[in-house]
This record gives C-alpha cells, structure tokens and sequence, in this order.
C-alpha cells in the first residue's frame, strides 16, 4: 500500500512538473510581446497563476516524500534520539490535523464552486478540487511518515 501512494504521490507531482514549461513560453512570449510590440497576450497572468497553483499543489505531497520542506532543528538537533522522535510524532499527528481539515474544507468549498475567472472566464471549480486532492495524497505521506516513527520510537 505505501509502494503505491508513494507511487501515486510522484505521478501527480511529474503531472504537475509537465506545467512548468507553458507556463514559462507563456510568460516570455508575453514579455517578447510586450517588449516589442508593446502589446500583451490576454490572460496571461490568469492562465500562469492556474498553473503555478497546479504545480504547487500536485508537488506538496511529493516535497514531503522526499523531505524537501524546511526543517529548523537547531534545538532539537542537540535533544536525545528519543526525544526527537517524539517530537517528530507530535509534529505529524499536528500536521495531520491541520491538513485533514484544510482537506475537507477544500472539499466542501469545492464542490460549491460555480464562479468563472475574470478575463478567460475558465470554471473555478477544477482549480479548488485540487485543494483536497493534493491535501488527501499529502495526509497519506503523513501517515506513512507517523507509522514509521512510531515503528522507530517503539523500537527505542
């Protein structure tokens, strides 16, 4: 089961990686554009923002698996083994709690939505239903994390 969340997790994070490229040729060709004709491209801020919010949220589940987030251990760094562990637990389950309520919040606000973006008029709803997917892949990493540090603290 971890195999394939962890598997999963990493698809939706190359899905959210194939983002990058449009969105940089869009932001030059806007730039191009607007630097030689002094003319923009319609939309562009709209379409790069959708985009930026897709790469971000499809890689936050991904940047936990491979513990890319920031992580200040100036104190804990000189506390015991132990001790750290069980901060570490502490630290997931609070994790846990936030991103499950951020996850279901998402949901229910998701399923609600009905509004168009301002200029290209692109339904909103798809963009806010990333909010629980990306928060239930997220929570997922945090179980297995929780589970192995437990694992490790029972150990101890």
């Amino acid at each position: 089961m971890r195999k394939t969340i962890q598997w999963l997790t990493r698809a939706l994070c190359f899905c959210g990686m194939f983002l990058l490229i449009p969105m940089m040729l869009l932001t030059a060709a806007d730039v191009v554009c607007r630097a030689v004709w002094a003319r923009h491209i319609p939309g562009t801020v709209e379409l790069s923002s959708y985009m930026l919010a897709v790469f971000i949220l499809l890689g936050v589940a991904y940047t936990h698996q491979v513990k890319g987030h920031v992580r200040v251990s100036m104190l804990t760094s000189r506390l015991p083994e132990r001790a750290q562990l069980i901060l570490d637990v502490i630290a997931s389950l609070l994790s846990l709690f936030i991103i499950s309520i951020l996850t279901w919040q998402g949901w229910v606000v998701g399923i609600e939505e009905r509004t168009v973006s301002d200029m290209l008029r692109i339904p909103q709803w798809p963009f806010r239903l990333l909010v629980p997917v990306a928060g239930l892949f997220l929570c997922l990493e945090l179980l297995i994390d929780l589970a192995a540090l437990v694992e490790k603290l029972v150990r101890k």
